[in-house]
């Protein structure tokens, strides 16, 4: 159990809780949940003994074993499954003694290591950290790749990965499904169902929150909230709260005003000092109920169109991808107004790409791109966040695309946004993720687009904003494309569902739910024991000629299965569009490189044609 006992945080000058009393009991899930600024990721650090409380203490049973996501991965030679493995240091620790007493043939050292694997249970140990990888969409062939040549959300995903990994009686996780796919977070999700030991978990996410956690603690002006149930039971607990407590405050003000009315009427008559003396004392002693203060609820919204066609977008016969790699191949995809359309797969398999191509941002390598000439086009995109200019502020950044508006309408149509007053002119340069996003997409409301092209819009938004934005979508008139991971919001928004993966896009047949099903059925026959296969005849050799060398011939179908695991990981980093920011260097070597390793395949299995043919 970890109890906090008149427990006190501060940020710089800053008070972000006090008298916080509470306990939190093994096993329990707890969705820590609350506004940006109220101390979700200081109460972790807290916990983790990163800062120390300013007043009252956190009671941590002394052999709790703490596993949390590390915020950074230094570029490293290790493999990837040897990073995972590493969550379990003890594990790694005797599978890398095994592995070095075998290359010096020490069978003693060997049976030495066998035996603290057998005493720690470590033997499938590598078999569980591939699993882990494999839930967090990483392909087998990509296991053994050096940690340092994974862009950045794949880095993100191996640290959780190893956190996941390690041995752990209380699991801390700080926004996980951040960098995930929607396959991704479903595969996370039912992971935490089974993860035996406490776990809190900071999220925007409603649905995860739903789904995963049986308490939900909340955070609020300085406070900390522990709810029974999920974030769907914390709402309506609250509400009821809230409702409650406005009752008994408009009940204390009632009674506070025929108290003092009493003591204003005869506090000077004799007769009835002592009845108003009495009044007295009791309104001193009425508990001082607050009033409801009722929070800021968000409401943006995209403003209608100024002209709405009904076919707005199509893309025909096309090959989508970059230089001469496809990654999508034969696409027809038609946009009408009202259309509201959600791509589902993993990362890595081509949603981004088709939005890019929609756009217009990247070239068809085939096929045609139509639009109709009122066709208008707000795209959101990481990129789109973060080419906000340093050094200025929202006001400028709108004013660069409205010239001539008067400052006074920027400021209120700024002001919608969450920027009021004073915010309009800051910096971004101190803005958080969640008020970057925000102001990017407010910059894309403004020129009142009839197509949004939306690609992970709600990474860094909080609840409220979350929710804003789902209502300000469900609302739009003109046609939405989306990609994210926040169920909750395509669930709300969108009404088609198409799948992109292995090089194709099309209409899924189902709903949200549906796709979680067969997420589950496809990973549940992946599994599933192949039925071996007969072996297949030797080649006949002529009898009078040389037999196959078998060594030979194995070391020629092992450099074949190299090859082609090499030529997939390289057309997995080409699929990427992150391999194509600041002008595409990265991306061209790549292409070099995969042109290279397919000369190299091609000579490699006629090699091995000519081994069978002898």
């Amino acid at each position: 159990m970890i109890s906090f006992r008149n427990f006190a945080l501060r940020r710089g000058e800053r008070l972000l809780l006090s008298n916080v009393d509470l306990a939190l009991h093994a096993g329990w899930r707890v969705g820590v949940i609350g506004r940006n600024g109220t101390g979700k990721s200081s109460l972790f650090a807290a916990l983790q003994g990163e800062v120390e409380a300013d007043q009252g203490d956190i009671d941590i049973p002394a052999r709790v074993r703490i596993a949390s996501v590390a915020q950074e991965t230094p570029a490293l030679d290790d493999p990837a499954l040897d990073f995972v493995l590493s969550g379990d240091a003890a594990v790694h620790a005797a599978i890398v003694m095994e592995r070095e007493a075998m290359a010096r043939e020490d069978w003693e050292a060997v049976a030495e290591a066998h035996h603290k694997l057998e005493e720690l249970g470590g033997y499938d140990a590598t078999a569980r950290a591939g699993k882990l990888l494999h839930g967090l969409g990483f392909t087998p062939d990509t296991h053994e790749r050096a940690v340092k040549e994974f862009s950045g959300g794949w880095r993100v995903r191996l640290n959780l990965a190893r956190a996941l990994m390690t041995p752990s009686d209380l699991l801390l996780l700080d926004e996980p499904t951040n960098h995930l796919d929607l396959d991704a977070v479903l595969w996370l999700e039912q992971w935490l169902l089974k993860y035996p030991g406490t776990l809190l978990l900071i999220s925007h996410d409603r649905e995860f929150l739903d789904g995963v956690s049986t308490h939900t603690l909340h955070l609020h002006d300085g406070k900390a909230k522990l709810y029974t149930g999920d974030y769907t039971a914390f709402e309506r607990q609250r509400a009821e709260q809230l409702r409650q407590q406005q009752i008994a405050f408009e009940k204390e003000q009632a009674e506070r005003a025929h108290l003092q009315s009493f003591i204003d009427r005869f506090k000077a008559k004799a007769s009835k000092a002592k009845q108003a003396q009495s009044r007295m004392k009791r309104l001193a002693k009425l508990a001082g109920t607050e009033a409801v203060r009722a929070e800021r609820s968000l409401h943006i919204d995209f403003p209608a169109p100024a002209k709405l066609p009904h076919a707005l977008l199509r893309i025909s016969d096309a090959d989508c991808g970059y230089g001469e790699h496809v990654v999508l191949d034969n696409i027809r995809f038609v946009l009408e107004a009202g259309d509201r359309v959600a791509l589902l797969g993993p990362n890595g398999a081509g949603k981004s790409t088709l939005v890019k191509s929609l756009v217009g941002e990247i070239p068809l390598l085939s096929g045609e791109r139509g639009g109709h000439p009122d066709l208008r086009i707000g795209y959101f995109a990481q990129h789109t966040v973060e080419s906000l200019r340093e050094g200025s502020s929202p006001i400028d950044h709108l004013g660069d695309i409205a010239p001539g508006v008067p400052t006074q309408q920027l400021r209120d149509f700024l002001g919608k946004w969450n920027f009021p007053g004073d915010r309009a002119f800051e910096s971004v340069d101190g803005f958080s993720g969640g008020e970057r996003a925000r102001l990017a997409l407010a910059l894309i409301a403004w020129r009142k687009p009839n197509v949004l092209l939306l690609d992970e819009p709600t990474n860094h938004l909080d609840l409220d904003m979350r929710e804003a934005l789902a209502e300000a979508l469900s609302d739009f008139d003109g046609a939405i494309v989306l990609v994210s991971h926040d169920r909750h919001l395509i669930g709300l928004v969108c009404e088609t569902f198409w799948r992109v993966a292995d090089g194709v896009a099309q209409p899924f047949d189902g709903d949200l739910d549906a796709y979680a099903v067969w997420l589950r059925t496809r990973e549940s026959a992946a599994e599933k024991p192949k039925a071996p296969v007969a072996a297949a005849p030797a080649p006949k050799t002529a009898s009078k000629g040389p037999k196959v060398n078998a060594h030979k011939l194995a070391q020629a179908e092992a450099r074949v299965a190299e090859l082609e695991s090499k030529l997939h990981t390289l057309d997995l980093d080409l699929a990427d569009p992150d391999r194509y920011a600041g002008g595409g260097t990265d991306a061209a070597a790549l292409a070099k490189q995969r042109d290279r390793v397919a000369a190299e395949l091609a000579a490699a299995e006629e090699a091995l044609l000519g081994l069978y043919d002898a």
